[in-house]
């Protein structure tokens, strides 16, 4: 019942930020592709010749819609690069990078939405267990390992699960929230029941000082963060904790029916992408100067420290980009099924495909 409540009220908190910032930068995610006049003249192109010509090119492009599980970050880097540098375009793919605005991003890509989304293996794992499956599947990881953890204010002395017992963690109410925490806690030998858990208000990183003890950090990006800000925490790395927490933590996915229907533009959509994250990888720097243009809220010093750490995570240990295997899928949806998280275990070539993939 307290787990159900927290999920309620975190769909509830998760509607009102979506409809406050979806639209945010809707605007800004689509390349222009447009030469000067002047350029255009000296090749003796008239101008309004250049524009019919352009227009021509853009309708022979094939519209892509992507749609994000957030605000664009770290995690996105590879996508707004193939956009800014034309590797999409080079596919003959249009491609619109959006914020979710109706509701969860797995939900609007199985209704067609979209024809790709960001989400995670945990949210994929969840939908197809359900008793009404969504009609998706997860084609490409983002990061091979999972990158997230806990984290507590280095003063107040917490330094593992086991000092959990009595504090009070601020989460979002995500399904295997619940799940990992009493894990993570009955492994050192914690009582769960003495954690008290509550919907976090937002604040961020601050709130670990006085309105919660405990906080589940993503090192990427609120590490990063509280770097930047000298806010001295203890960090607890989850694949540490569990080697099943090590899960797929975000993927790339697409509604059954696009993977079905257009499977040349899925390779397409892919092998753009996995260029653009292989620039990030090369160069973390200039990355993030690209992705700055989509989101200009975030300083490009936090943004440049969040995407050296990243690029080294995208590909870490593996041949090749966005590649997943059967035994980090299965680990982690057993895990859920022992917990209670989902009542039964969906095998992992139901969940996942390497087949779009670049070769």
């Amino acid at each position: 019942m307290k787990n159900k409540k927290l999920l309620a009220a975190a769909m509830a908190a998760i509607m009102v930020a979506m409809a406050g910032c979806g639209g945010q930068k809707q605007e800004e995610t689509q390349k222009a592709v447009t030469s000067g006049a002047e350029n255009r003249e000296s090749d003796g192109t008239s101008a309004s010749e250049g524009s019919n010509e352009e227009k021509s090119s853009q309708e022979e492009l094939e519209d892509v819609t992507v749609i994000l599980d957030y605000v664009a970050n770290t995690n996105h880097t590879g996508m707004y690069v193939a956009l800014d540098q034309g590797y999409y375009e080079d596919q003959g793919l249009n491609v619109k990078i959006i914020e979710p605005t109706e509701g969860a991003t797995a939900t609007l890509i199985s209704v067609g939405k979209g024809d790709f989304g960001i989400s995670y293996q945990e949210d994929v794992t969840v939908a197809l267990a359900s008793k009404d499956p969504l009609p998706i599947k997860a084609i490409a990881a983002i990061v091979q390992h999972n990158t997230s953890g806990f984290a507590t204010y280095a003063d107040k002395d917490i330094h593992s699960p086991k000092d959990f017992e009595g504090k009070t963690y601020a989460g979002w109410g995500g399904p295997g929230e619940e799940a990992v925490l009493k894990a993570v806690m009955e492994k050192e030998g914690a009582d769960f029941s003495k954690l008290n858990m509550v919907i976090s208000d937002g604040s961020g990183f601050a709130a670990l000082k006085d309105k919660a003890d405990i906080m589940w950090f993503y090192e990427g990006w609120d590490v990063v963060k509280c770097k930047m800000s000298d806010f001295p925490i203890n960090y607890m790395e989850l694949r540490q904790l569990d080697q099943r927490l090590d899960y797929y933590t975000p993927v790339i996915i697409a509604g059954n029916k696009v993977l079905e229907e257009k499977p040349e533009m899925v390779k397409k959509f892919l092998k753009a992408t996995a260029e653009g994250y292989e620039y990030a990888i090369a160069n973390p720097e200039d990355s993030a100067v690209i992705l700055q243009k989509y989101a200009p809220d975030y300083p490009l010093d936090m943004l440049q420290m969040s995407q050296e750490y990243l690029s080294s995570k995208y590909m870490e240990d593996a041949d090749t980009w966005g590649t997943m295997k059967d035994s980090v899928w299965d680990n982690y949806t057993e895990f859920m099924n022992e917990y209670g998280v989902i009542d039964k275990v969906i095998p992992a070539a139901d969940c996942y495909t390497n087949e779009f993939l670049p070769e």
